[in-house]
Order: structure tokens, then C-alpha cells, then sequence
């Protein structure tokens, strides 16, 4: 079992405190002097708690990767912009469906490959991928001397892989790319 370095440590307890204030609602109250310090002191000691046992699961290297301003900025700008938007198109896509039976629907799997290299990163893709409504990540597979992800798809456009991974994956891939390689 791999030991949990101070890191580690202290990067997953920062990441824990900052969900820790999103979810109280804290955040507002912090920044004009008005939070409740009970609600601030169990915060850090539910963080360091929960930092204590998962940090050596979460964070393999590099524990302040994230917390540089160019890749937080990418990240809040891919789950509030580019994702919304894909996940906005593919509900609108499966609402059609839903609602005109005469439209085409052509369960399968595709094999889409994937450039990404970082763990994080491919597990990003996969969940994105996954709650796009119409699309399951099924599987994430190094062979052929790359990476690729086993998708069903609600409506397969195309049988070849990299036509479907540029239908699937959009502009996501990229974007992911940017934040965690």
C-alpha cells in the first residue's frame, strides 16, 4: 500500500475545505468577513479526516498540479463552458429521440481512441463522456500501443473509430488535455 506523502496531504485537504465551503455555502460569507466559525473550524477537521484516509488514493504525483491559476481557470472554464454546452447538445439530441419515434436509432459500442496519457485526464474524458445523455464509457483500454475508450453509444454515426471519437468526444478532449497534460 503506497504511503501518503505531505503533498498529498496537504492538497487534498485544501481540495476537501474548498467543497467543504461550496457545499455549506460558506464561500460569499468568507469573503465579506461573515462566516460562521464553527461551520469554518468543523470544515478544516472534516478535511483533514477526510484528507487522512483518501489522499494517498486520489493523488499519485504532482499534488499541485491543479493549483496552478492557467490550468484552474481551464478547469472552471471546461465544466462551466465546454461541458455545459455538450451536455446541453446531447440532452437536446435525446430528447428528439425520445420524443419522435421516427427518428433513427442505432445502439452499439464504438472503440474511439484517446491521446490523453494522465490518468486524471482519461478518467475526466470518460466521466464527461458518461453524462452526456446517449453515450456510456464502458470501458478505458491500453492496446494497439494506445488508448482507447469502449463507448455505447445511443446512435451510432459512424463504425470508424476516429470519425466517431471526433462526434463523441467533441471539443472535450482538448480541453482536458490542456488542464491535466
Amino acid at each position: 500500500m503506497r504511503k501518503t506523502t505531505l503533498p498529498a496531504f496537504i492538497s487534498t485537504l485544501v481540495v476537501c475545505y474548498i467543497f467543504w465551503l461550496l457545499i455549506t455555502g460558506q464561500i460569499p460569507a468568507v469573503f465579506k468577513g461573515g462566516a460562521a466559525p464553527q461551520i469554518l473550524i468543523a470544515g478544516v477537521l472534516v478535511s483533514i479526516l477526510a484528507a487522512a484516509f483518501t489522499a494517498r488514493f486520489f493523488i499519485h504525483s504532482r499534488a499541485f498540479h491543479l493549483f496552478n491559476p492557467v490550468r484552474l481557470i481551464t478547469l472552471l472554464f471546461y465544466c462551466v463552458i465546454i461541458f455545459m454546452k455538450e451536455l446541453i447538445k446531447a440532452n437536446i439530441d435525446v430528447a428528439k429521440r425520445a420524443l419522435s419515434p421516427k427518428l433513427p436509432v442505432k445502439p452499439g459500442i464504438v472503440k474511439v481512441p484517446t491521446e490523453l496519457k494522465s490518468d486524471y485526464g482519461l478518467s475526466m474524458l470518460s466521466n464527461s463522456i458518461t453524462l452526456t445523455p446517449g453515450t456510456i464509457t464502458m470501458d478505458v483500454a491500453d492496446e494497439e500501443g494506445g488508448t482507447n475508450l469502449y463507448i455505447h453509444w445511443i446512435d451510432v454515426g459512424s463504425e470508424d473509430p476516429k470519425e466517431a471519437g471526433d462526434q463523441i468526444k467533441g471539443t472535450m478532449e482538448n480541453w482536458i488535455r490542456r488542464i491535466f497534460e
